[in-house]
């Protein structure tokens, strides 16, 4: 989500942030993304600088300011869209730089941004399978430039451009904003670069529907449609918790936000790891997921039918009989009951097909990102997957042996891997991130193996 703030627009920005003074940039060689990194990149204590190209989309840059440490400037520029310069607080400008990345030009109103043709929502609901926040559209969205809020009463003579070493970030801007605005526009004018974007084209901010003043709430309705106090969200905000998204507008002092907006913070809290996990808790305890209380739940009746119904064992509740060979001599016994029960806690049929098609995926993308390039010894097993290829052989030694041939004939059928790369591929895994020392691991192995395939 887009919280970031800029303090100030550089002069020789093509799209001016509202409501922010200009500083001037003139020190910045905002042309040239390697100079700009240059600037802060090993340039001193409390400096850095780092420049990006994004191909098609232009490039990105910032640098610590050379004179104010606590400053540093970021750059997004695009060779049909022009370039921002925004003048940052130096903690920010790495994380600005990295949200320029993958498509926004700009930012405004509390993280509606621009890709240079359409505008999209606040970066609220997750996308695990793109990696990304899901991109939303704004409904009948109207880009406002420049050339849209420049008239006749704006008086350039009342504003002022702020050098670097005078500028103070958060001071109230004098007068109006659209006089500082025309005086942007003079000094562009006066420079008379035949490259820069018309006026026409210098974005300022959007205007849409669901932006208008009488369709935005509070925060008591905020609130209410995320099934919280007014109180909690409050706390929310001062906190810097629960992913509460910056208001697009402050009316009469009070924060407001934007509809769709809110209802896309709702969305993400009900995929939020904690919300998604309730779905499936145990009604007589939050704590424990359905499946977690089922296990309890048998071995409560286990343990209880083990240490109280056999006279026997009843009488080792007796005082006399409670020492350390006894109390060790019942753990070990109830240990037993829960290692002999293993296929309760986790199907082993089912694990050990699910490993099998793991690994036989992890083989099949090797061959096709390898190709026909050459013989290969083996392929590559990712960690997690060998691990659990370790698991089942340690805790289901028959189960691992029935799924490993199964495992070199699907490969040798469907993909036509050599059955001697296959094995390899799994004692190079086994090997790397097992946990069975090598003895037992090759001895293992050579009984498993198809006999064509068992050489170390």
């Amino acid at each position: 989500m887009h919280t970031l703030r800029p303090v100030a627009n550089g002069l020789r920005t093509d799209h001016p942030v509202p409501d922010l003074p200009f500083v001037d940039d003139a020190h910045i060689p905002v042309d040239d993304r390697v100079a700009i990194e240059a600037i802060g990149r090993h340039a001193g204590e409390g400096m850095w600088g780092r420049e990006d190209n994004d191909r098609e989309d232009g490039w990105r840059a910032f640098t610590t300011d050379r004179y104010r440490h606590d400053l540093a400037w970021c750059v997004r520029y695009h060779p049909k869209h022009g370039r921002s310069v925004l003048l940052m607080r130096d903690e920010d400008a790495a994380h600005m730089h990295m949200e320029w990345h993958y498509g926004p030009l700009l930012f405004r109103l509390g993280g509606y941004w621009w890709d240079g043709t359409t505008w999209y929502r606040p970066g609220q609901v997750w996308d695990a399978a793109s990696e990304d926040f899901d991109r939303r559209p704004v409904r009948s969205a109207i880009t406002v430039t420049a050339a849209d809020l420049l008239d006749d009463s704006a008086q350039p003579a009342n504003a002022q451009i702020i050098k670097i070493a005078n500028f103070t970030a958060d001071t109230p801007l004098p007068g109006r904003w659209q006089d500082h605005l025309a005086l942007w526009a003079d000094r562009r004018k006066q420079r008379g670069d035949e490259e820069q974007l018309p006026l026409s084209r210098c974005v300022v901010k959007l205007s849409a529907p669901e932006l208008a003043g009488d369709q935005l709430i509070g925060a008591t309705e905020l609130a209410e449609l995320g099934g919280i106090a007014p109180s909690t969200l409050r706390s929310y905000i001062s906190r810097g918790e629960g992913d509460v998204p910056p208001p697009q507008a402050t009316i009469s002092g009070r924060s407001a936000w934007a509809r769709p907006v809110a209802h896309d913070w709702v969305e993400q809290r009900r995929r939020s790891p904690e919300s998604v996990a309730a779905t499936v808790a145990a009604k007589d305890n939050a704590n424990l997921s359905i499946g977690a209380a089922e296990v309890r739940d048998r071995y409560t009746d286990e343990f209880f039918n083990r240490l109280w119904e056999p006279p026997a064992r009843r009488k080792r509740w007796v005082v006399r009989q409670r020492n350390e060979a006894t109390v060790r001599e019942v753990a070990g016994e109830l240990a037993w009951s829960v290692a002999v029960d293993l296929d309760g806690i986790l199907p082993t049929d089912a694990l050990a097909a699910t490993i099998r098609h793991a690994i036989l995926d992890e083989l099949a993308s090797c061959k096709d990102l390898l190709g026909d390039e050459g013989d290969p010894v083996f392929y590559a097993i990712i960690p997690d997957v060998a691990k659990m290829l370790d698991w089942l052989i340690r805790h289901h030694p028959t189960t691992a042996q029935y799924m490993i041939g199964e495992l070199i004939g699907d490969a040798e059928r469907r993909f036509q891997i050599p059955r001697n790369v296959t094995a390899q591929s799994l004692r190079t895994a086994l090997g790397l991130d097992g946990k069975l020392d090598k003895d037992a691991r090759n001895e293992f192995l050579d009984r498993v193996l198809p006999p064509t395939s068992a050489e170390h």
